[in-house]
């Protein structure tokens, strides 16, 4: 989709909460704002945006994910339990309306193109080098059996969106890594974080076997 691509969209603002391409995010629905915002999203293409809210000082922050409602349950009560998909970023360009919730234009949020796809993707293999040494000394340390799924991305932008969505990271660093349009830059900072870990859980294996 074009990055000039504009539309109004419908917003749930989330504190500390951000969504990544293609990643899974469960909702439990109850206020009554949200609950108009679900029948209204269901009528249409099914599709809102998730925007983190810093909870420091309540702002509601530039870039968003598009979230697609997969699956829906609604209790007698009125509330309801949804599972959504991320699909693209966004930029909030302004918002259109408050009451009964909030709704904005946006333009589509893409990563720059690849001048040099080699090198992207040699990145993409030490990321995961090191993402998997990661998860057997974690396993070997914590003694249980630890592994990645079997559908991890092999795409480079994509396996760093599942990166900067499952790695316990900071909800602030989460956003910087949103809203970074340069893959090659987002495997390189999350290369760096898993290196540095690797290193830890290495030296920590190595005091446990001298016990």
């Amino acid at each position: 989709m074009s990055d000039f691509s504009v539309r109004e969209l419908p917003l749930f603002p989330l504190p500390d909460v951000v969504l990544f391409p293609q990643q899974l995010l469960p909702l439990h629905i109850f206020e009554s704002r949200y609950r108009m915002l679900l029948q209204t999203v269901l009528e249409t293409d099914k599709r809102f945006g998730i925007v983190r809210i810093n909870p420091e000082n309540g702002e509601m922050a530039e870039i968003g994910c598009c979230a697609e409602v997969l699956q829906h349950q609604t209790t007698e009560d009125g509330r309801s339990y949804i599972v959504s998909l991320g699909q693209q970023r966004f930029r909030l360009l302004n918002i259109t309306r408050e009451t009964p919730y909030r709704t904005a234009m946006v333009s589509w949020l893409e990563d720059e193109p690849v001048a040099d796809t080699d090198q992207l993707n040699s990145l993409r293999d030490k990321v995961s080098e090191a993402l998997n040494d990661v998860v057997q000394l974690t396993s070997k340390l914590q003694n249980r059996e630890v592994e990645l799924p079997e559908d991890l991305p092999d795409l480079p932008r994509e396996l760093s969106f599942w990166i900067s969505a499952h790695l316990d990271q900071a909800a602030s660093e989460q956003q910087s890594l949103l809203e970074l349009t340069d893959t090659h830059e987002r495997l390189s900072q999350q290369f760096e974080m898993l290196d540095h870990t690797r290193r830890q859980l290495a030296a920590r294996t190595v005091l446990m076997d001298l016990k």
